[in-house]
């Protein structure tokens, strides 16, 4: 059996950073990402983890917003 493909290290570096940006919605990105590969990227299917990204995201920038004075 052949060994699964290697991701290229630039890639992985650039989803890693990605995810950093995230900060508490981190876990919520990786459920989303593991949903489309489980599901061969159909993200009809993965509604729900797209809808807990957006609302964890929205709930982030609320509080980005509050904590720098914005109106």
């Amino acid at each position: 059996m052949d060994p699964p493909p290697m991701i290229h290290k630039d890639d992985a570096d650039e989803d890693d950073e990605n995810v950093k940006q995230l900060q508490q919605c981190s876990s919520l990105y990786i459920l989303l990402q593991d949903c489309l590969v489980n599901s061969n990227r159909n993200w009809k299917v993965c509604q729900k983890e797209v809808q807990d990204l957006k609302a964890c995201n929205e709930r982030r920038q609320n509080i980005k917003t509050r904590t720098n004075g914005g109106s």
